[in-house]
């Protein structure tokens, strides 16, 4: 590994058209398991896996559910509007009000249930929703154990949005970016050589000047105070106007910001986005098991950075693969630490979804400013979080 180089990673805000797709589909996965429950179904028997198109006053969601017959379209598409409300569209081209709402669910697939369902009562395995590979990573260069550059382009915007949320930055729009490129000397990370921050204004007029001298202050409060210096570059809105945003500037899509998502490229991604799905489906359940292990490897001084790798086939339970690169900071090699991982955590679709309780509706509140880094929370988001494996993966290394 490089000892001294640049690396950039970049957030979006849960404006920016792909994460409002984001933001509806996980909620219609919360709706499911919100609404499973009142109608007397098993979370377990809940599907859904939804993917939204959003462009100008239009939303198309199309996808695969089963859940209570109380979900109707009607009350999906309330969810959506409540949802586009949220984020702040009220928008000519983009309005929670008036935007056309198309809604194309179906009925899960049998031929994939047979190979998800638990085969029987007294078994009660299942296997997995579909094949692939999913990574987790954990780093100790910052506290919540993330990659610097993508930890602190999510910070930047989210100060941003609570000011404008809270009415404080009232010609701000909901779409908006950043960029961070950290500087790393023997291989920490000591500094900021560039800031890129594009976001959208309600005002058509304002210039670059302006709007930076709106957002300068939250990307300082966002950043170590000592990172930022003479040397460090800003490019605010450099393209000089953004005034239309959202899905009526540029389309959005389900699943298109997976980088922004996870580690902001430090770290191997498998392909399968997360938003949407229920968590039967390994893409979401299993990425966040492999981030919660590998966050524990970490936090428990095992290594100071952790690459994790499942892999699964579908209708199968038991993960195909466990790999582990402690990119030379382990403390006990890597064969050992799969071993242990095997042996502290079940990584089953059942083992996981029972060991983190994700039959629950705790999905939209992943769809922007990352799925990893975050605090969990009184509902039970964000649980892959948690560093309550550090003990029992001692005990088995």
């Amino acid at each position: 590994m490089r000892a001294s180089y640049l690396f950039t990673s970049e957030s979006v805000s849960e404006g920016h058209p792909d994460k409002v797709c984001d933001r509806i589909s996980d909620e219609i996965v919360d709706l499911f398991y919100r609404e499973g429950p009142k109608a007397g179904i098993d979370p377990w028997q809940i599907r859904a896996a939804c993917e939204t198109l959003a462009t100008t006053n239009k939303v198309v969601i199309a996808g695969e559910t089963r859940g209570p017959e109380s979900v109707t379209n009607e009350q999906i598409e309330s969810t959506v509007r409540e949802a586009i409300k949220d984020i702040g569209y009220e928008q000519e081209g983009f309005h929670w009000k008036t935007a056309d709402i198309e809604i194309l669910l179906h009925p899960q697939s049998a031929d994939i249930a047979q190979g998800v369902d638990a085969k029987q009562p007294s078994n009660q395995e299942e296997g997995a929703g579909d094949q692939g590979i999913m990574f987790g990573y954990a780093t100790n260069e910052t506290p919540d154990l993330m990659p610097a550059p993508i930890f602190y382009a999510h910070k930047i915007l989210r100060l941003i949005s609570e000011a404008r949320h809270s009415g404080r930055e009232k010609v701000l729009g909901p779409d908006s970016k950043s960029q961070v490129t950290v500087q790393y000397e023997n291989g920490k990370p000591v500094g900021v050589r560039e800031i890129v921050v594009s976001h959208q204004h309600l005002v058509e007029d304002l210039t670059s000047n302006q709007i930076r001298d709106i957002v300068e202050p939250y990307v300082r409060e966002a950043l170590p105070k000592e990172w930022i210096n003479g040397k460090t570059i800003w490019h605010i809105n450099p393209t000089g106007k953004f005034y239309i945003g959202g899905p009526d500037g540029d389309s959005g899509l389900t699943g298109r910001k997976i980088i922004v998502d996870t580690y902001g490229g430090a770290a191997p991604h498998g392909g399968g986005a997360f938003s949407g799905k229920d968590p039967t489906k390994v893409d979401r359940s299993a990425a966040y098991a492999a981030r919660y292990v590998a966050k524990n490897i970490v936090a428990a001084g095992l290594a100071d950075r952790c690459t994790l790798q499942l892999a699964y086939a579908i209708g199968v339970a038991r993960p195909l693969s466990i790999y582990i690169d402690t990119h030379g900071t382990g403390k006990v090699p890597e064969d050992r630490l799969e071993q242990a991982a095997a042996k502290a955590m079940d990584l089953t679709p059942r083992g996981i979804r029972t060991h983190l309780d994700l039959n629950r509706p705790i999905y939209a509140r992943t769809a922007a400013y990352g799925h990893f880094g975050r605090t969990p929370d009184n509902e039970g988001g964000f649980s892959w979080e948690k560093t309550d494996l550090v003990e029992p993966l001692k005990r088995a290394v």
